[in-house]
């Protein structure tokens, strides 16, 4: 057993501990108290961090580490150009996809594990395109849930991937990750390969999570078949003979209607909805990833943060992917949400959108987002400024706040000076 100490402790679950401490025993947090009340107990050794704050590791809630190494790919593929629209993004993203090999793809993953580390995310909601890439993320320490990605028209090909996901979750093996399934978008999937996904999930009891309502081009193209997605993406990839016949509905009222929207979804974006959407999403227990910083980048709009808030919606934060943000770090996407919308999130919501709420979206919140006995102790050291006095303390952490050290299930990871 260890015990940690600090000026201030931020469980998040409950209010901030001045001189708090939390002891470490096999990998879990053992007790939360002052610093004197955990000595008075346990015989342990004490590490203490004078003028810092101990908080939980973050949870990114939304992630693609596979595309770490974009901007990068970018220039080295020769596809180095600015995407004048969401859809022009979405196709040289492919472009930039269709010529990576395996080991592009797998080195690009080991550098988003390790750069997420070090700016003291502890737990993922990853992304991953591909089952076989899965082996990258057991070399991780992180926890999580990782997402098994479905995109796909051709009823043959959707077959083929339905059997290879069927035995990629049946077979499961993510270290400390877990097994989801997450269909693409509304645009990218056949309603057959849906309703597979749909038997999948079912028969094997994970939950799902989707790109929704991220752009205008996805209601357009929900409504009546048109846009940039019909003109420009279905064409690129082949999919002229798949062009459904025009739905008129929005992109939630339609998953609702084949039964994706259910308790542990997890809608990603949620740029552009409705009232009326944003109920639905409510009335079936769906929760929301933001990724403000992403929509900034591909200047799709800002979600609706007050009529999801209204509706009672639980909400985290995700920094997507480097393919349209300029880091994974989760410190600066509760900046930027702070600074996007200041008259909606207080400091503290912010941080439990990176914490507890995230941990808690993901399923996840028996093990992480807070500092509580019986979860793991994966925790982040905090240095703060020496004028705190009389500043909230959670504010602090976030606008001012260096990340000092990670630790995960008691161990320290890094020195991540960021």
């Amino acid at each position: 057993m260890k015990i940690y100490a600090a000026s201030h402790l931020l469980p998040v679950s409950s209010p901030p501990l001045e001189g708090g401490a939390l002891a470490v025993a096999d990998g879990k947090i053992a007790a939360v108290g002052r610093l004197s009340e955990l000595t008075a107990f346990f015989n342990a050794p004490v590490e203490e961090f004078p003028g810092c704050c101990i908080m939980p590791g973050m949870v990114n809630s939304h992630s693609h580490l596979e595309l770490t190494h974009f901007p990068a790919w970018k220039i080295r593929k020769g596809i180095d150009y600015a995407p004048r629209t969401y859809i022009d993004w979405m196709i040289q993203v492919i472009k930039i996809r269709r010529s990576l090999t395996r080991n592009e793809l797998e080195q690009s993953i080991l550098e988003g594990i390790r750069i997420s580390l070090e700016s003291g995310t502890t737990t993922i909601g990853e992304i991953v395109s591909a089952p076989w890439l899965m082996n990258c993320y057991r070399l991780s320490p992180m926890a999580g849930r990782a997402y098994l990605e479905a995109i796909g028209q051709d009823p043959l090909r959707c077959a083929e991937l339905l059997a290879l996901l069927d035995d990629a979750v049946s077979e499961f093996d993510g270290a400390g990750l877990l097994p989801g399934i997450s269909p693409h978008a509304v645009h990218t999937l056949s309603a057959g390969l849906f309703e597979g996904l749909l038997n999948l999930a079912d028969r094997h009891h994970v939950p799902l999570a989707i790109h929704l309502a991220e752009s205008r081009a996805e209601l357009d193209f929900m409504f009546d078949s048109s846009g940039p997605i019909a003109e420009k993406l279905y064409p690129f990839v082949g999919w002229d003979s798949y062009l459904p016949t025009p739905r008129r509905t929005t992109p939630v009222a339609y998953l609702d209607s084949i039964g994706v929207l259910r308790p542990g979804t997890v809608a990603v974006h949620c740029v552009h909805l409705t009232p009326a959407d944003a109920e639905t999403l409510k009335r079936r227990g769906v929760a929301v990833v933001l990724c403000p910083r992403s929509n900034d980048r591909l200047d799709v709009g800002r979600a609706p943060v007050r009529l999801l808030k209204k509706s009672g919606i639980p909400l985290s934060l995700g920094t997507d992917s480097l393919a349209s943000n300029d880091s994974l770090s989760l410190l600066d996407e509760a900046r930027f949400l702070l600074e996007s919308f200041p008259e909606d999130f207080t400091p503290a919501e912010a941080l439990r959108m990176v914490t507890l709420s995230g941990a808690e979206i993901l399923g996840l919140d028996s093990m992480a987002g807070a500092l509580e006995p019986g979860k793991r102790a994966d925790f982040l050291v905090v240095s703060l400024p020496e004028d705190l006095v009389a500043r909230d303390v959670t504010a602090t952490v976030i606008t001012a706040g260096k990340l000092l050290d990670v630790f995960i299930t008691g161990c320290r990871q890094t020195m991540a000076g960021v």
